[in-house]
């Protein structure tokens, strides 16, 4: 189907997201509350995705078949989607800071801001090189470097802030622990390698 497949998929995708998150906020007036929620929504639409992408090379290697031959043949537009979809999350959360900043500078610590927005900066940069051309001009050596550490970087973003609402939330240990489970599909081919080698 065209839709899920290369560019198409991103425009789908991001929707899908973008779609039922405006119904939340227009049918309740855009109250805080409301834009808490797509905050939460668009976290784990994010989570979803990247862990796609992260996982993609390594479930086709531990399972090919045609589920994960499709992903690692539209991993780049699976990224892309996330990165739509964490737009979405930036844009809901500049959203609540400005309709409550007292709330907002209570619940969100300085450092949370700058770590994230850290991401967000190497998020750009993978999206920005997710074409042929702009690929090309950094070269395959500077490409891999960026999305390697950009992504390994998110990985630690997203571990480190389920993780920490776990504590007071038994409910996030769901999504952190999808986080360890896609470091550790993320390696299971080398670890692999490494056992049939030995």
């Amino acid at each position: 189907m065209r839709l899920l497949q290369g560019w198409p998929l991103v425009g789908t995708v991001a929707m899908l997201i973008a779609l039922p998150c405006l119904a939340i906020v227009l049918a309740g007036g855009g109250q805080v509350d409301d834009l808490r929620l797509v905050i939460r929504i668009t976290a784990r639409t994010s989570l979803v995705l990247f862990c796609l992408a992260f996982t993609a090379s390594a479930l086709v290697r531990q399972w090919p078949g045609t589920a994960t031959r499709w992903l690692r043949r539209n991993r780049r537009y699976v990224g892309v989607s996330f990165a739509a979809s964490h737009g979405l999350h930036a844009i809901a959360i500049v959203a609540f800071a400005m309709a409550d900043p007292v709330r907002f500078n209570a619940q969100v610590p300085l450092p949370t801001l700058i770590g994230g927005g850290f991401a967000y900066v190497l998020i750009a940069a993978m999206v920005a090189t997710s074409f042929d051309r702009t690929a090309a001009l950094i070269g395959p050596r500077a490409w891999k470097i960026l999305h390697t550490v950009g992504s390994y970087y998110v990985w630690i973003v997203f571990f480190q802030g389920f993780a920490k609402r776990s504590v007071d939330d038994p409910f996030y240990l769901v999504p952190a622990a999808v986080v360890i489970a896609a470091m550790v599909i993320r390696w299971m081919p080398a670890i692999t390698r490494r056992r049939a080698a030995a």
